[in-house]
């Protein structure tokens, strides 16, 4: 998968998707310190092992650097960013049932805009996997020849 290029001072509005999410009973929000042991838990259990630890770096950035999406009580999704490395957008995983109502797309801007505010200008998509997904949520572009990119040395076990 390759990675991707988003231009952070061209980003659409995030208020208007966190407003819809809101009357769709949807929270979007930075997570809270206390969070990460029922975080991790969601993720292993929905996604993978790796993106927990990968998410659990976030935990030790101030501000913190995740954001959860959830509905009541229930976590029905996550973003990270500056956890892989530095400038570096993700992992985001979103429970199936939730997809295509514009949660993924919600924190994916909390995090570009978080980005945003801290002074870089660009952001990279790390392997990212839903290539249209990407373009078509925050306009970002492929990075040619960037397959595997930072992920080629993630293979001890």
């Amino acid at each position: 998968m390759p990675d991707m290029l988003v231009k952070l001072y061209e980003l659409p509005a995030l208020q208007p998707v966190l407003d819809e999410l809101a009357a769709a009973g949807i929270v979007i929000r930075r997570a809270y310190p206390y969070e990460l042991t029922a975080l991790r838990r969601f993720i292993t259990e929905n996604f993978s092992q790796g993106w927990a630890d990968e998410a659990s770096v976030g935990f030790a950035r101030q501000p913190i650097s995740v954001f959860v999406a959830q509905e009541g009580k229930r976590c029905i999704g996550f973003a990270a960013y500056e956890c892989t490395t530095r400038n570096y957008f993700g992992p985001e995983g979103v429970l199936e049932q939730y997809r295509g109502r514009g949660v993924g797309k919600g924190l994916l801007l909390a995090c570009l805009h978080a980005m945003h505010q801290m002074g870089y200008a660009y952001a990279i998509i790390g392997a990212a996997g839903p290539v249209d997904f990407y373009a078509k949520c925050c306009g970002a572009t492929v990075i040619e020849g960037s397959s595997p990119g930072f992920y080629r040395y993630s293979s001890i076990e």
